[in-house]
């Protein structure tokens, strides 16, 4: 673990986990000839949680830097010991890596467990935001875990040094945080920021902590909605729409006006119809959001309608010019298997018609495998034209084993997310979970992206369903009640 040092901070001197300065270390072969590059590795060595394994990166893009975040050292039940991160200041050509202080136990925190880091940059006050789910976890091994606070830790150098982290909420039992800020130089709201939550102690009620002052101070309202997994987005006004997993099994989404003030009544994206991903893995339908220039949301998630029977996920998408209502849902991925959690990355200097577009995504080639037959791979597709085509697939990485990932509660997991930031004008970089066979009795999990990027190129117009009508097949499967 590196070393701490000391800085000027929030509330006067606080400790920092420095990052490690170094590169990350050297790209590995993979699928199709693409080059990875990893970025995180378990630094922790707790006999509580699982060792050697990082799971559920997220990234963010501004200037010439991309910061992520993930979790690291997975224990089973729920939460990891600690939060990760890379910071590369040069679109992707080299990395500085470290964990995040203050948050747990294992690195100089009061909580027992982190879970769910989303990365955000608020430009207007220069500062890189990560918020994160802390956990308490009550009687140990086998004890509830309950979510206790969601947590914004603030870099103001760059994403290369942490200050100890704020608390944004706390009180109840909280799932599924995720982050934004308006940067909008135009925007009435430059500069606030937004993290949504869910408070599953309250039916999975959604709240929205928001902040004025660079993340250093933090006040929550109330919404309507229910669900898991809100991912919030800022269109060029300052108007927030934030797509959601909702109780009753829908993508669905809610907006405010007023710089989070207040919230409109949620309005429906699409209903789900999901096939029960295979191989006893964890993997439940979140959505991925993004905006482009000219603020167009754009909303991904994994759906089984398209193939016959719902015998297997693709990633879908639907696109909304407000977030008032959205349009029909498009098919992005058809070569068969099943696809899902996708992590979608828009161009923020693209918008319309040449809108560029890029997702990541897991994927098992054959859809009705078992836990010993399954094997794993990551993709990649993408869009130059708002997603009304897409390029043929490239595979990244795979096959994995399913036994070669943290283990749960709820199935073998990658992660609920992984991430791709799309350089404006230049490369997508998705960020994900690369599995290798178990080594010493320490599982071997570690997070890559690729070198250099992926470029975005288009393809074939994807399979509209008309209506958003739903397949016929298996009934839609019970959702997860938590998901940390």
């Amino acid at each position: 673990m590196p070393s701490p040092a000391r800085r000027r901070g929030i509330g006067g001197l606080v400790t920092v986990m420095a990052a490690t300065l170094l590169l990350a270390s050297g790209p590995s072969a993979s699928a199709e000839g693409v080059r990875l590059t990893e970025i995180g590795s378990d630094a922790y060595a707790n006999a509580t949680s699982q060792h050697g394994t990082q799971t559920g990166p997220d990234t963010f893009h501004w200037g010439s830097t991309i910061v992520t975040a993930q979790q690291t050292g997975r224990f089973h039940d729920a939460g990891a010991s600690g939060v990760a991160f890379a910071t590369s200041g040069d679109d992707g050509g080299t990395w500085a890596k470290g964990v995040l202080p203050g948050l747990t136990v294992f690195g100089g925190g009061p909580y027992a467990r982190v879970s769910d880091p989303s990365v955000a940059f608020d430009a207007r006050h220069g500062v890189w935001l990560v918020s994160s789910l802390a956990l308490n976890d009550a009687g140990g091994a086998g004890g509830a875990v309950s979510g206790a606070a969601v947590l914004v830790s603030r870099s103001t150098d760059g994403g290369l040094t942490w200050g100890a982290p704020v608390t944004a909420a706390s009180g109840g039992d909280l799932d599924k945080s995720w982050a934004v800020c308006d940067n909008a130089a135009a925007s009435p709201h430059h500069g606030r920021c937004y993290v949504v939550f869910d408070d599953h102690g309250a039916g999975n009620a959604i709240k929205v902590a928001r902040s004025s002052d660079g993340g250093l101070t933090w006040a929550v309202t109330e919404t309507s909605a229910t669900g898991l997994g809100g991912q919030p987005v800022v269109r060029p006004g300052g108007a927030v729409v934030v797509p959601y997993l909702s109780n009753d099994g829908e993508i669905r989404s809610f907006r405010s006006r007023d710089g989070g003030a207040t919230w409109d009544e949620s309005v429906l994206v699409s209903y789900v119809q999901r096939h029960p991903v295979a191989g006893g893995l964890r993997a439940a339908p979140l959505p991925s959001a993004e905006t482009d220039a000219d603020g167009t949301v754009y909303v991904a998630w994994h759906d089984c309608r398209f193939q016959i029977g719902c015998a297997g996920n693709d990633i879908v998408l639907s696109r909304s010019a407000t977030g008032a209502a959205w349009g029909d849902v498009l098919r992005v991925t058809k070569d068969g298997g099943d696809h899902f959690i996708p992590g979608l990355g828009v161009d923020r200097a693209s918008a319309g018609g040449r809108a560029r577009l890029a997702v990541a995504y897991y994927r098992l080639p054959e859809a009705a495998c078992t836990p010993a037959t399954c094997r794993l791979t990551v993709a990649y597709t993408s869009s130059t034209n708002g997603g009304a085509s897409w390029s043929a697939p490239v595979e990244l990485h795979g096959p994995m084993a399913v036994d070669w990932l943290a283990a749960g509660a709820q199935g073998r997991t990658a992660g609920d997310y992984l991430s791709t930031s799309v350089v404006p004008g230049g490369n997508a970089f998705p960020v994900f979970a690369v599995a290798a066979a178990p080594s010493g009795g320490s599982l071997n999990v570690r997070t890559h992206t690729v070198t250099g990027g992926l470029p975005i190129t288009g393809g074939d117009p994807p399979t509209v369903a008309i209506d958003a009508a739903i397949a016929t097949g298996d009934p839609p499967s019970p959702f997860l009640p938590t998901a940390r």
